[in-house]
């Protein structure tokens, strides 16, 4: 969430014509297209889509400040004087979590991967008994709760870590 993307199409000399064919899972399809007899270009998608380099350079797509709208299946389609090509992407979308570690009011460590996409996971360490809850949002990010229980909290010291594919975090605490 909020990079850019950039797909590549096949490298082939002599392109006549390219087309991407974009089908996200939220909104309409659109087609971002390129001739080369007459250089022309021609496209129905966002600002945020975009050639990354000129087409008759470089056929891929930029897709800037990727959201999880951004989502779904991107193919490219290549006609050469010498054979087509078509590539097909997937896109998906990875938000990573925020964390928050702090003591409720009864002096429980309470772990928080807040907005993740997907869903992180969480550990204490050391390993304690706890709680574990998910909350889904509208713009399918997942917020995981976990809160250590009264009895496993009478160490000085407790780390939270939450794995996601974005990458690993980690927090200690002293409640």
């Amino acid at each position: 969430v909020g990079d850019s993307s950039v797909l590549t199409c096949s490298p082939k000399s002599n392109i006549t014509m390219l087309v991407w064919n974009i089908r996200p899972k939220v909104g309409g399809p659109c087609i971002l297209g390129y001739r080369a007899e007459n250089n022309l270009t021609h496209t129905n998608c966002t600002d945020s889509m975009n050639w990354k380099f000129r087409p008759n350079q470089h056929p891929a797509l930029e897709i800037q400040q990727v959201g999880t709208a951004h989502e779904g299946n991107y193919t490219c389609e290549t006609v050469a004087t010498e054979s087509n090509f078509v590539a097909t992407y997937y896109l998906t979308v990875l938000a990573p979590p925020m964390l928050t570690l702090y003591c409720d009011d009864h002096g429980n460590p309470v772990c928080k991967a807040v907005a993740g996409k997907p869903a992180a996971q969480l550990l204490w360490v050391p390993d304690s008994n706890f709680t574990l809850t998910e909350e889904g949002h509208d713009n399918e990010t997942v917020t995981v709760v976990s809160k250590l229980t009264a009895n496993s909290t009478n160490r000085t010291n407790t780390t939270c870590v939450v794995f996601h594919p974005a990458g690993t975090q980690s927090k200690s605490i002293a409640c």
